[in-house]
């Protein structure tokens, strides 16, 4: 699925333990590569809250992690995780902020 670069900082929360585990490095309408600041399981669940540019509420969505790769920066890694549970209207609204910045960018 097409991904798009995640233009500003959009933080990650933990819904499991409210704590913000990372930042959002580019998204598609299927996963997301996420720049954590905390430990993360591979092959894990997580629950996590994020909000878009454009989108009035904060998306919760269900993700599987799997794989992380420790970053050049101490403390944190890169990891890339696939949606699980994802609203319909949630998946509509990434497929569409992924194409409107698509075309921005050319």
């Amino acid at each position: 699925a097409p991904r798009l670069q995640v233009p500003a900082l959009v933080l990650a929360t933990d819904t499991m333990t409210a704590g913000v585990i990372g930042r959002l490095g580019n998204v598609s309408e299927t996963g997301m590569l996420l720049i954590a600041s905390e430990p993360l399981n591979e092959d894990a669940l997580y629950q996590l809250r994020f909000q878009l540019a454009g989108r009035s509420q904060a998306m919760n969505i269900g993700v599987h992690l799997l794989w992380s790769v420790a970053a050049t920066t101490p403390g944190q890694s890169w990891c890339g995780f696939r949606f699980l549970t994802i609203a319909d209207d949630q998946r509509s609204f990434i497929r569409d902020w992924v194409r409107a910045g698509e075309e921005s960018t050319g």
